[in-house]
């Protein structure tokens, strides 16, 4: 069977970042290690979008950032 022929199996996960979660303002930097985190476990980001992340507490939500992350499975 060649490679060509073998659909590799992947695993998605995705981060809800906001604000009071990082502890501050989301900054480039902080962002950088959070997706640097995740990379040493072998998660490759898929896509980021920006959305409304409701909170655990009450009905407002807070602008924040979804991270959709993607690795294969063996």
């Amino acid at each position: 069977m060649r490679r060509s022929d073998v659909t590799q199996r992947v695993e998605y996960r995705v981060l809800e970042l906001r604000e009071s979660r990082i502890g501050g303002a989301l900054s480039g930097s902080k962002l950088e290690e959070i997706l640097n985190d995740e990379a040493r476990q072998g998660w490759m980001l898929k896509s980021i979008t920006h959305a409304d992340v409701k909170g655990r507490i009450g009905p407002g939500a807070v602008e924040g950032l979804l991270l959709t992350l993607e690795r294969p499975v063996s």
